[in-house]
C-alpha cells in the first residue's frame, strides 16, 4: 500500500461509489441485502464507511448492480484492498475512536469547539494524562499510557512541516478554568496554547463567559474537511460509548453556520492570547 493512503477514507470513498451504483440501479439498501441474503444493516455500514470491504463484498455488488465495465470493478476492488490495510493507530492495538483518528489523519482542515477540556491535539502530556485518567478512572496503567502515546501521535498534523492541518479552535473559558491535574499543569498547558496559537496554520479564540447562552451549549464538536472533493466533509460528535458521524450536507451546514456564530462570538485571536497569558500566570506557582 502507498504510504499515503489512508484505510478510513479509502474506505469512505469506496462506501460512497457503491452507494452511487446503487441509486444508479434505482435499488434500496434493503432491496440489495434481500438479493445478497445479507442484512440491510451491513449494505449501510459498507456504504457509509463503518465496515471494513471485502473484494468479495465489492464483486458481489457489483454483479447486483450489472456493472460490466471491468476498469470500474478493477478501480473498486482495488480500493477494497487498501481499505483493508491497516493506519498507524492499529499498532497501539485496539484504540478508541479509531475511525476520528483516521478521519483525522487524513483531513486537510479541522475546526472545533471544545467546551470542557484543551482539544487532544493541543494538549501537552501532563495535561493528557490527567484528562485520561480523570476520564476514565477504571483504565489500567498500560491503557492510560497507550492513549497518551497515540494522543501525541496525533498531534504530528499540527507540527508536520510540510502538510499541517489548518486548525481552527474556538475553546470555552470553562475549558480554561476547570483545574486539571494542578495548577502548574494548567499554567504550563495554557503557556502552550499561547504557543500553539502563533502558528500560521492554528487560530484559537476563547469564548468568555460574558457572552452567556450561545449556539454551542448543544456540546462540543468538530468539522473535518479533505483535499479531494469527492470526499465530504464530516462533523464528528464524541460520545461516551459510541461516536456519531455526520455527512449529509444539510447537517454539515448547520454545524457550519453554528461554528461561525462561535466564531463571532468569541475573542479574537489576539484578545484570546492575552486572555490565556494572563490566566497562565494567575496559575503559575
Amino acid at each position: 500500500m502507498a504510504a499515503n493512503v489512508n484505510p478510513t477514507v479509502r474506505r469512505r470513498r469506496l462506501g460512497s461509489e457503491l452507494r452511487k451504483l446503487r441509486e444508479m440501479k434505482g435499488m434500496t439498501a434493503e432491496e440489495v441485502a434481500a438479493r445478497l441474503l445479507v442484512s440491510q444493516s451491513k449494505i449501510s455500514r459498507l456504504e457509509n464507511g463503518r465496515r471494513s470491504i471485502s473484494q468479495r463484498d465489492v464483486r458481489d455488488l457489483c454483479g447486483v448492480y450489472g456493472v460490466e465495465d471491468h476498469r470500474i470493478v478493477d478501480s473498486l476492488m482495488q480500493m477494497a484492498k487498501e481499505s483493508r490495510q491497516q493506519g498507524w493507530w492499529h499498532a497501539f492495538g485496539d484504540v478508541p475512536y479509531s475511525v476520528y483518528i483516521g478521519l483525522e489523519t487524513d483531513a486537510v482542515s479541522l475546526r472545533a469547539y471544545d467546551s470542557l477540556i484543551v482539544p487532544g491535539l493541543l494538549q501537552t502530556p501532563e495535561y493528557a494524562r490527567a484528562v485520561i485518567e480523570g476520564m476514565w478512572p477504571e483504565a489500567t496503567v498500560a491503557e492510560v499510557e497507550k492513549r497518551i502515546q497515540v494522543r501525541l501521535k496525533r498531534q504530528e498534523r499540527i507540527t508536520d512541516q510540510i502538510s499541517p492541518v489548518r486548525f481552527w479552535v474556538v475553546l470555552d473559558e470553562a475549558a480554561l478554568r476547570r483545574v486539571t491535574g494542578d495548577e502548574r499543569i494548567m499554567s504550563e498547558q495554557l503557556e502552550h496554547l499561547v504557543q500553539c496559537s502563533t502558528m500560521p496554520h492554528v487560530t484559537l479564540q476563547i469564548l468568555p463567559y460574558s457572552v452567556g447562552a450561545h449556539p454551542g451549549m448543544y456540546g462540543e464538536f468538530a468539522i473535518l474537511e479533505f483535499e479531494d472533493a469527492s470526499d465530504a466533509s464530516v462533523v464528528y460528535l464524541e460520545g461516551m460509548t459510541s461516536d456519531l458521524y455526520l455527512e449529509k450536507p444539510n447537517d454539515v451546514q448547520d454545524y457550519c453556520m453554528m461554528y461561525e456564530h462561535l466564531r463571532a462570538l468569541a475573542l479574537n485571536p489576539d484578545q484570546s492570547r492575552q486572555f490565556m497569558s494572563q490566566l497562565a500566570q494567575e496559575y503559575a506557582p
